[in-house]
């Protein structure tokens, strides 16, 4: 073997070991729908705090020469786990809190040990960027932090049950796409992180469009510590919904995705994605407004 082709199926032997070492339900809306939240975000941001973050992320490559650079940052802490697998492992359970079992009650001592989860990283997180005495690496690194966590909390199954890491463990077949020898080739994680979005085939500004329309509640002075844990439990609320766990016509589990699943919960997956967008900025105007 060539040694350019040996060193990359090294690299590629690394990686994959990497992702059994973390969660498995430490992804969320995969890369697009992370960047959506971000660009919805950006839509809301006062000017000075789009200065601010323009200043943040002025050497950070990709972002310093975009218009609107949280979407190049979205995904960074679930890159993490390749670029810097330490940290990756320590933040890997800052993406979710499984709250569903309790009936979507969140308590921080039973269901956040440590402060390791969406939670309590989006409020610790969310502090270190509002210090503005903290080095700005680290306030840097909270900045991708909070942009990523905020998008996370609002995937429901980030916030369902343990005891099928958030749906990780739900199998699924859809209709049209590849299957393994098992029968399956999917989950229900995966089906609402990305693939209910992937259907509808529409690059990110066209579906930035689309998401614009949705008409949502719009937050107004909100301060910090951020709302995250009321964030999660409404998403987790979702889990819970009838029809949400696809069923078969005689009330069984249904590991072949119903013909209207998507129609039906799609636009669910939507609305979302828009309130992520707009709690993200909440967040961001009350971390880095110019002190008064």
């Amino acid at each position: 073997m060539p040694a350019d082709a040996s060193r990359s199926a090294r690299r590629l032997r690394r990686f994959a070991a990497l992702l059994l070492l973390l969660p498995l339900n430490a992804l969320a809306w995969g890369p697009q729908g992370h960047r959506l939240v971000a660009a919805l975000a950006w839509d809301d941001l006062r000017p000075d705090v789009r200065s601010q973050i323009q200043q943040l992320l002025a050497n950070e490559p990709d972002a310093a020469s975009s218009d609107d650079p949280l979407p190049a940052i979205a995904n960074w802490a679930d890159e993490l786990r390749a670029n810097d697998p330490d940290l990756g492992r320590r933040s890997g359970k800052w993406h979710y809190v499984n709250i569903a079992e309790d009936d979507c009650r969140y308590d921080a001592t039973r269901h956040c040990p440590g402060g390791n989860c969406v939670v309590e990283a989006i409020r610790a997180q969310a502090a270190i960027l509002a210090d503005r005495s903290q080095p700005q690496a680290e306030r840097i690194q909270a900045l991708k932090f909070v942009v990523h966590f905020v998008g996370d909390v609002h995937q429901p199954l980030h916030a369902g049950f343990a005891h099928d890491k958030g749906g990780n463990d739900f199998q699924l077949s859809i209709p049209g796409q590849p299957a393994r020898p098992d029968g399956y080739g999917s989950n229900l994680h995966s089906l609402w992180d990305s693939t209910m979005l992937s259907m509808n085939k529409l690059k990110d500004d066209a579906y930035l469009q689309r998401l614009r329309t949705i008409e949502v509640p719009r937050v107004s002075g909100a301060g910090l510590p951020p709302d995250s844990a009321g964030w999660a439990e409404s998403s987790c609320k979702l889990v819970l919904q009838p029809g949400f766990y696809p069923l078969t016509p005689s009330g069984k589990p249904a590991h072949k995705l119903p013909a209207d699943y998507v129609t039906t919960w799609r636009p669910v997956a939507e609305t979302q994605l828009r309130m992520g967008g707009e709690h993200l900025a909440e967040v961001l105007n009350a971390a880095l407004a110019k002190p008064r």
